[in-house]
């Protein structure tokens, strides 16, 4: 029996080695991928091409040459900055009332009531249902039927306000429900990514306030989604005409219309303008939803590290 114990250990490696499955084989993956350049070059020169045309359409005159009129006179073209700056400053409240809304409500419901959370989407989906025509359709009825109804009554006073030219707040109302989808997606998709509940109750726990949950906690971890709402709501008014000019208010892309039967260059020109600013602005928010990835407290020490073990 000892002299049989050696011969099964040294056959057993045999054994093994018998029903080890072969190694597959290694496939060359490094293949050319030409359909992807194609692709790109298609989608490049689909977004390019009318930009370009539109360029050229603003500086090349026939029969006079290049000129940059088209766009040195906009700051004296009357209006220009007026529209601009409502625009701007319509966007900035429309984000500001959005996420007001739809941040706490989302927080809310995926803490304690996640079974309405189909509820909220589909209310919040609802602006997609309905065409803006039908919205500022009913909102001019309602303009119409306070003050007749309302004259006597301190809500009078809150429908003139509502439609103050120089800053008019129904347009931010109606904004913020057109933008209610686009937030909501955005915002949802971060939460998803999140322990939201795990989150709120380590803080809780360590007796932070839900003011202090809030902004420190959950609102740090949804930097990207906000950035993400934010630029598809400032793309929304930037670009929004048909509720603004039917309600007869006059910001940049009513101002555009205005004028491009007679400045046709002009009108085109303050529409290349209109998408370098809001490209610009979509790199800004970006940014602001990114953390930089060099930061001292992560590289310094592993640089240290190297250089030291090598000095050693």
């Amino acid at each position: 029996m000892a002299a049989m114990t050696p011969t099964v250990r040294e056959a057993a490696p045999e054994h093994r080695k018998e029903t080890a499955p072969p190694a597959a084989p290694v496939r060359d993956r490094r293949r050319p991928r030409v359909w992807r350049g194609a692709v790109l070059a298609l989608g490049g020169a689909y977004f390019l091409v009318p930009l370009v045309a539109s360029f050229v359409f603003t500086v090349h005159t026939p029969g006079q040459g290049i000129s940059f009129e088209a766009y040195t006179a906009l700051l004296s073209a009357e209006g220009f900055t007026e529209s601009l700056l409502l625009s701007l400053g319509l966007a900035a409240a429309t984000i500001a009332l959005a996420l007001l809304l739809a941040v706490p409500a989302l927080v809310a419901v995926r803490l304690g009531a996640p079974r309405l959370r189909p509820v909220v989407e589909v209310m919040c989906m609802l602006p997609l249902v309905v065409p803006p025509i039908a919205l500022v359709t009913g909102i001019s009825t309602v303009l119409r039927w306070g003050p007749d109804h309302l004259s006597r009554t301190p809500l009078y006073q809150t429908f003139l306000a509502v439609q103050n030219e120089s800053f008019p707040v129904v347009l931010v109302l109606a904004y913020t429900v057109m933008a209610l989808p686009f937030v909501y997606r955005s915002l949802d998709a971060g939460l998803r990514a999140v322990d939201v509940p795990t989150l709120v109750e380590a803080a809780r726990n360590c007796g932070a306030g839900w003011t202090h949950v809030m902004v420190r906690v959950i609102l740090p971890n949804l930097r990207s989604s906000l950035a993400g709402a934010a630029f598809l709501t400032l793309a929304l008014v930037l670009g929004e005409f048909t509720i603004a000019s039917l309600l007869g208010f006059r910001p940049f892309a009513v101002w555009i219309v205005s004028i491009s039967g007679a400045h046709a260059r002009m009108s085109v020109a303050v529409s290349l303008l209109s998408l370098v600013i809001t490209w610009l602005l979509l790199l800004l928010l970006s940014r602001a939803g990114t953390t930089p990835t060099g930061t001292p407290g992560t590289q310094r020490p592993a640089r240290t590290s190297r250089t030291s073990s090598k000095e050693s």
